[in-house]
């Protein structure tokens, strides 16, 4: 513990000697009394808990999903699922891409290339019923205010229950997976023997990592009785943990020349990443780039997190965002945004032809890219604009976009790669503030993961970058690292030692009011008293080393000895160091539940004390009645009501 924060624990306690009788601000009835923070020691870490038979992982992508297993006896094989029906050409089918599609009366239909082959085959009267949804888990990331009631837009505009939509995927998943491990042991396999883990952005905030908790409980995945049955990794953390077991032979090694770490290509990066080494995670996904430092700590080679997770939205999508610019540049977006709607199948086959061309874009291209226009595009533009395509073409001031004769629109290979530029921009941008934090030294590795980590105008710009500081390793199988990074997670979730926590987090109290330290408009007079309002009592800052099962604890008590349930309201902040829950930046993000009904006691002042754990993927709430030993219900809640 720093002296800071002992500094803090003395000021607290002295003020709580004698316990407030005010009520803290926007939290009646509560009074904090002596906090301190608990660094468990390993022993006490290992999570008791039925033993699961196998561990599934679910690797639920903004563009394409997948899953994958192992069974706790061969822990070293990991299977991924069956390939499936469908699939593009040139394009690998070991995932299925997001999609989802509800029958006109919004119940579930498809998912993945059946969902999208079967949506494409409707005829385009009847396809403006069905709903069909793709790329939606970055509503996720982008809602401000997510809550268990937030929408997302289907193609055809209708609203459905972004709640419902993830729900029919994940029990979509549970049911192929069930199935298969029903396969292959010759049995019905049962859905208790197994722990599942669900893959989420690191960067995401705690709102929407309950969120695809609740959807896990909505779906039948697992149930709110067995909360540990179901865990959620963080995507570059799975992929972490997968690359340093990587093998010489199971990785390209971007860079032959010898670089500035002293080695040269013909060392053996095949032992992997050793002892000690300090390596950066890039997972480039559809939706999100998001960016883990770690270094391998002895003896058994657990991970630590050397700096906070950072990213943000730069997936590969945003090259179809731009390639939707080009085509309202030509055509105007009123007739875009028309076509969306009103051929919502023919949209979705046109994005198809422009994924498939999109991977064919490299640095060293000099033949042009030919995407193929669907019929109804140049028939609809026909009636909207009463010319043709063709027309349009030579009207626009766009001259990288010619038009060919077989119907297809020809793109310069330029064009092409600046379709790219704003993402990749944004993702060298941000490389470059990473290594220029003075945690991020002596870095050895730079992996780059995800499904994006394949394009070779991506990986050009990460080498240009780097001019050689670092060596970067490609997984072969880069589109299925975090699947099977997420697996191993699941088998030891113990694996990563020392998380940094993304924001600061802490509660608003009542302090003894300090003359000359406490500014004059927070004073409070109580019972002749002299308090402080709005107080930020830290429980965890920004950026600090949290060790794995680390617990801050606190202590409340009941304003009244017959309140049944203790509301305490949690606030966070990006700053590190906050003094009052008022300040500019810090909002308040969450509530702390403690439901003390039925262990009512004689004593004169109830204690509760309440035990948080944020060294995990979520944070966790534990509670127990100080004078009578019972165990006190506590919840965190992080999605807004």
């Amino acid at each position: 513990m720093s002296e800071k924060d002992t500094a803090t624990d003395k000021i607290l306690t002295d003020a709580m000697a004698n316990p407030s009788p005010a009520k803290s601000i926007g939290d009646p009835g509560i009074t904090p009394l002596s906090p301190s923070h608990i660094q468990q020691n390993d022993s006490d870490q290992v999570q008791s808990g039925p033993s699961f038979v196998v561990v599934v992982a679910i690797d639920f992508g903004t563009t394409s999903s997948g899953y994958a297993y192992a069974f706790t006896k061969e822990p070293e094989c990991i299977h991924t699922m069956r390939r499936w029906e469908g699939g593009d050409p040139g394009v690998s089918n070991q995932k299925t891409p997001t999609t989802i599609l509800l029958t006109p009366d919004r119940k579930f239909h498809s998912f993945g290339y059946a969902a999208r082959d079967f949506y494409h085959d409707l005829d385009p009267s009847e396809s403006k019923q069905w709903l069909y949804l793709e790329k939606f888990k970055m509503k996720l990331h982008t809602t401000p205010n997510l809550s268990i009631n937030t929408d997302l837009h289907a193609a055809n505009g209708k609203r459905v229950k972004a709640l419902d939509i993830f729900a029919y995927a994940l029990a979509f998943f549970k049911e192929q997976a069930l199935k298969e491990l029903s396969d292959q042991t010759g049995g019905d396999f049962d859905n208790n023997d197994v722990r599942w883990v669900i893959t989420v952005p690191a960067i995401w905030k705690m709102p929407a990592k309950q969120f695809m908790r609740e959807a896990a409980y909505k779906s039948g995945l697992v149930s709110r009785e067995t909360p540990e049955q179901l865990i959620i990794a963080l995507e570059p953390e799975a992929a972490s943990i997968y690359c340093r077991k990587l093998r010489l032979h199971q990785m390209v090694d971007l860079g032959t020349s010898t670089t500035q770490n002293g080695f040269n290509s013909n060392d053996n990066a095949g032992s992997g990443v050793s002892q000690g080494d300090r390596y950066v995670v890039v997972d480039c996904g559809g939706g999100t780039v998001d960016l883990t430092v770690h270094q391998i700590r002895l003896p058994e080679g657990h991970l630590k997190e050397l700096y906070k997770a950072s990213g943000g939205p730069y997936g590969s999508i945003g090259i179809d965002y731009e390639f939707e610019k080009l085509l309202s540049r030509i055509f105007g977006q009123d007739f875009i945004d028309q076509f969306k709607i009103k051929r919502p199948a023919a949209w979705v086959d046109l994005m198809i032809a422009f994924e498939s061309r999109k991977r064919a874009a490299a640095p060293d291209r000099t033949n042009p890219l030919n995407i193929n226009l669907p019929f109804s595009f140049i028939d609809y533009y026909k009636k909207f604009r009463g010319h043709s395509v063709e027309h349009a073409l030579r009207k626009s001031n766009v001259d990288f976009v010619k038009w060919s004769s077989q119907g297809m629109l020809r793109m310069s290979p330029d064009a092409m790669n600046s379709l790219f530029k704003p993402t990749i921009d944004h993702i060298i941008q941000h490389l470059t503030e990473l290594f220029e934090k003075p945690e991020v030294c002596d870095i050895k590795f730079l992996f780059l993961v995800g499904g994006f980590a394949e394009s070779p105008l991506l990986q050009q710009a990460v080498q240009n970058m780097l001019q050689g500081r670092c060596r970067i390793i490609i997984p072969h199988d880069v589109g299925l690292t975090i699947l099977k990074g997420a697996v191993l997670f699941g088998l030891d979730p113990s694996v990563i030692k020392v998380r940094r926590s993304p924001l600061t987090y802490g509660v608003g109290v009542l302090n003894r009011f300090v003359e000359g330290k406490h500014p004059p408009e927070k004073l409070l007079v109580k019972d002749g008293t002299r308090w402080c309002t709005d107080v930020f009592d830290t429980f965890i800052a920004a950026d600090q080393s949290v060790a794995l099962g680390e617990l801050v604890k606190r202590s409340y008590t009941p304003a009244k000895p017959s309140q049944q349930v203790i509301v305490i309201h949690i606030y966070c902040s990006e700053k590190e160091s906050v003094s009052f829950i008022s300040e500019p930046g810090v909002r308040k993000c969450g509530t702390l539940r403690l439901d003390v009904s039925g262990t009512e006691s004689t004593a004169q002042r109830r204690e509760i004390q309440t035990l948080m754990q944020f060294g995990d993927t979520e944070i966790r709430a534990m509670a127990v009645d100080v004078s009578t030993g019972r165990t006190v219900k506590a919840g965190i809640d992080f999605l807004s009501h």
